[in-house]
């Protein structure tokens, strides 16, 4: 059974109960250890157990008549455990005991009264948080490709770019999310699971049932297909959450392919991400859609992550890359050259291009692959993307400069 562990310490017997069923209602929390009392040094048998038991958070209920005890077990957990987190449970109307908590090293404080949602809230900032910080530190990153209008190109660069990875890099899943999976067919795979039973089976996931409903492709490549009818429900923030921290902990790269939905699972999807690929074509149409879902996506937390990508680009005489920019309110990333003679009859008999010796179109997808892994990163996991077009002009077509000085623009 999979889910954030967790240990819950209280000198109330009673309210300790009253936890633990607060938690595991929440489906993203199972507690793995309780005990009414807290350890008296860095010696005592209930810091032993925490950590024996791999507690992810700690869970430390406050009493508000004597709240000295609680803080100084927040300082002792802070002080003897490097990767658990403290979550502190008490009263909102003692602000001195809030930032008592905070500095003893409760990295969430909540209302002792707490139901279900508030946890659920603080369990997603926790998965979410430790999501990006796996991406920084390791080598795990996520990719969302969606479409500036309805086919644009999301799903051929989506697919194309994990493909492009996986060959260069290995340990890539492509994640389907678009409202109507089309990533099987132009991979020419028949899927018996995908994102819709992830979803529905979070609650009892681990490595195993994850691998168990992925469909592999012939270069190691793995799908998690999208749904073959429309899927109405919507997933909520905890439960995407949780999906892509099982994700990044079994794959080095995470493709999303969102397709042409552009709604709040695609904004969270984004947010969770290390860098948006808005596909795009130079066409009126294409670019005034691109400007709009900018600002949708500018909404949640994906300020700083969204690139465009031109596909099927064909320079427009008196149209320049600054228009492209200023059109959209994005900077450009990617130019994919324009090739459907070759791309058209790829999708149809399920061959991807990235794996077709061809000089223009398999070499960009190459080399947005490359610039993707290799890219240097923020501390909040944003990617550093700049397209040099000077530059540009001297070497291939489509390279992307990696240039650290320049983050932030």
């Amino acid at each position: 059974m999979h889910g954030i562990a967790v240990a819950v310490l209280s000198e109330d017997r009673e309210h300790t109960v009253v936890l633990q069923s607060r938690l595991e209602s929440t489906n993203l929390a199972r507690v793995v250890y309780s005990h009414a009392g807290f350890p008296a040094g860095p010696t005592d048998p209930v810091l032993r157990q925490v950590q024996d038991q791999r507690a992810e958070i700690v869970l430390v209920d406050i009493d508000p008549q004597a709240p000295q005890r609680a803080i100084s077990t927040i300082e002792l957990i802070h002080s003897t455990t490097n990767d658990t987190a403290i979550f502190a449970i008490g009263e909102m109307a003692q602000p001195a005991t809030i930032v008592a908590a905070m500095r003893a090293g409760a990295g969430e404080y909540l209302d002792r009264s707490a139901g279900r949602e508030a946890l659920l809230e603080a369990l997603t900032r926790f998965t979410t948080t430790r999501s990006r910080n796996r991406n920084v530190a390791g080598r795990a990153r996520i990719f969302a490709v969606l479409n500036a209008k309805g086919g644009a190109g999301a799903t051929t660069t989506a697919v194309n770019t994990a493909i492009a990875l996986q060959e260069a890099y290995g340990k890539v899943v492509l994640v389907d999310f678009a409202p109507i999976g089309h990533a099987a067919l132009h991979l020419n795979l028949r899927p018996n699971f995908g994102v819709v039973d992830a979803l529905q089976n979070l609650h009892r996931m681990d490595g195993s049932l994850l691998e168990g409903l992925m469909t592999p492709f012939k270069n190691g490549l793995h799908l998690l297909a999208g749904s073959q009818q429309p899927f109405p429900a919507a997933p909520t923030a905890a439960e995407l959450a949780r999906l892509f921290d099982l994700l990044v902990s079994h794959y080095s790269y995470v493709v999303v392919d969102c397709g042409g939905r552009t709604d709040h699972t695609t904004r969270l999807v984004c947010d969770l991400s290390n860098a948006a690929l808005l596909v795009a074509q130079t066409d009126v149409v294409s670019l005034w859609s691109a400007g709009r879902i900018q600002t949708f996506l500018q909404e949640g937390g994906s300020r700083d992550r969204v690139r465009l990508v031109l596909n099927r680009y064909k320079k427009i005489p008196g149209f320049n890359d600054e228009d492209v920019e200023r059109a959209t309110n994005c900077k450009v990333l990617w130019k994919v050259p324009n090739n459907f003679q070759l791309i058209g009859p790829a999708i149809d008999k399920g061959v991807p291009v990235a794996l077709q010796d061809t000089p223009d179109v398999s070499r960009s997808y190459q080399g947005l692959a490359a610039a993707l892994a290799d890219a240097s990163s923020s501390p909040e996991g944003a990617l550093d993307l700049i397209y040099d077009k000077a530059e540009a002009k001297q070497k291939n077509a489509g390279r992307l400069l990696i240039s650290p000085a320049r983050a932030g623009q």
